[in-house]
């Protein structure tokens, strides 16, 4: 038998209060999906350090800009898209930080993408028609 993908999809301004709308709405999701708390504490810690980054770094301007999160679960595997509009920046690019190195030793950044890669099981990038598109996915298997 085939496995139905279910979809759900939100829009977003870019702007740092929106995160906590983003919060709310993945609690109702994971509710609605029958996630474990678990599992929707981790996604929220991933779209929170993912969005963040484009929030804050991702635009020249101070204009308002769209940031979509595309959820998709087919059986076991959810896939989480988010799409904007933002300067190109490959996330999947950046070496992964030296976490032996004391906490001063260490250069600033870098550890919200290596949290994101650790948490998720895989993590793409892609540049298409002007617009980032980072997908990340994860095996759900109860």
């Amino acid at each position: 038998m085939e496995n139905i993908t279910e979809v759900k999809k939100l829009l977003i301004d870019n702007q740092i209060d929106e995160l906590s709308r983003v919060a709310t709405w993945l609690e109702e999701l994971g509710e609605e999906w029958e996630f474990p708390m678990s599992l929707v504490l981790s996604l929220n810690l991933v779209l929170e350090e993912a969005l963040t980054n484009t929030i804050l770094y991702g635009y020249e301007d101070k204009l308002r800009h769209s940031i979509e999160i595309l959820f998709s679960k087919s059986g076991d595997l959810l896939k989480v898209s988010i799409v904007d509009d933002g300067l190109a920046y490959d996330p999947t690019t950046k070496p992964d930080p030296d976490i032996t190195l004391s906490v001063e030793d260490r250069p600033i950044g870098g550890l919200g993408v290596f949290l994101i890669k650790k948490i998720m099981d895989t993590v793409e990038y892609q540049r298409i028609e002007n617009k980032n598109h980072l997908t990340l996915t994860k095996n759900i298997k109860p």
